[in-house]
């Protein structure tokens, strides 16, 4: 029976998110239940694909994630994928009709990965939008559930949630990129010389993002508004510690919540929810 093979599919899709992100899980797990499956298999697919440009360094990273690619369009076509990752993915797209304009721009980043090492003003931005907002729009197309005028109303600020966790992102690993991939993905940057005053104008960017995605994330329906404001939480968290970094030690460890303190963050913005305060 399919359904079962999807079921599986799911856990799989599940299981990734648990394996590679519990920021990300425990956010999941606070939307409604019927949102659970199609956000994990979004997540697990786009994390997949990321670690084939990120990790599989002993391996012929194009050729893989063209076999990749090309299973997806062939999944989304067919209806089905034996890559269970990929079928989890292909019943989301489908189910939701994600646009796939969304997944040729989130291929077109995880390309850049491979080719790309230092960023202009342009080609960081268009990173950004493949890699992190059209992300965040496949998961307002299953938020809104096919209402198009909340959809609309509600992208630019999704489009802003995805960019300022990818910046947030790009900070805590600067280290990492750098030193393992080679990668400097903020435009006109020196690791070497890598400075206070740019670490701040960074800040201030990310904190506009986040001041204006909480007002999306306000008019977001109840089914999905707590599980997004618990991963923005996190993220919020995450970016004030690193602030509190000079731009000298965020080169030499990296930044993390550990699990306790996300788990207090958790009943915090339980409480907030429960009396409307978000």
């Amino acid at each position: 029976m399919k359904e079962i093979f999807d079921n599986i599919s799911f856990a799989t899709s599940k299981l990734a998110t648990k394996s590679y992100s519990t920021s990300f899980s425990w956010g999941i797990y606070c939307l409604d239940k019927k949102f659970h499956n199609a956000i994990y298999g979004i997540y697990g697919f786009v994390r997949f694909a990321d670690e084939i440009v990120d990790t599989f360094h002993t391996y012929d990273k194009k050729i893989l994630l063209d076999e990749f690619k090309t299973e997806t369009y062939k999944a989304i076509k067919r209806g089905i994928s034996l890559n269970p990752i990929i079928n989890s993915f292909q019943h989301v797209v489908n189910a939701y009709h994600i646009d796939s304009t969304l997944i040729d721009c989130f291929f077109q980043s995880m390309e850049t990965d491979l080719q790309q090492h230092v960023h202009s003003p342009e080609s960081y931005k268009k990173y950004i939008l493949g890699s992190a907002e059209v992300i965040g729009l496949m998961c307002l197309n299953v938020f809104t559930e096919r209402n198009s005028s909340l959809y609309e109303e509600l992208k630019p600020t999704a489009m802003l949630l995805g960019s300022a966790f990818q910046k947030v992102n790009f900070l805590r690993d600067m280290k990492t990129d750098y030193q393992t991939l080679g990668r400097v993905y903020f435009p006109h940057i020196t690791i070497e010389h890598f400075s206070e005053k740019e670490k701040k104008e960074m800040e201030k960017d990310i904190e506009g993002e986040f001041e204006s995605a909480l007002k999306g994330i306000k008019k977001l329906p109840i089914s999905s508004r707590f599980g997004v404001y618990v991963a923005y939480v996190y993220y919020r968290c995450l970016f004030k510690k690193i602030k509190s970094t000079t731009s000298t030690d965020i080169l030499k460890k990296r930044i993390r919540v550990p699990n306790y303190q996300k788990l207090s963050l958790l009943i915090a913005s339980f409480f907030k929810y429960r009396l409307r305060t978000i």
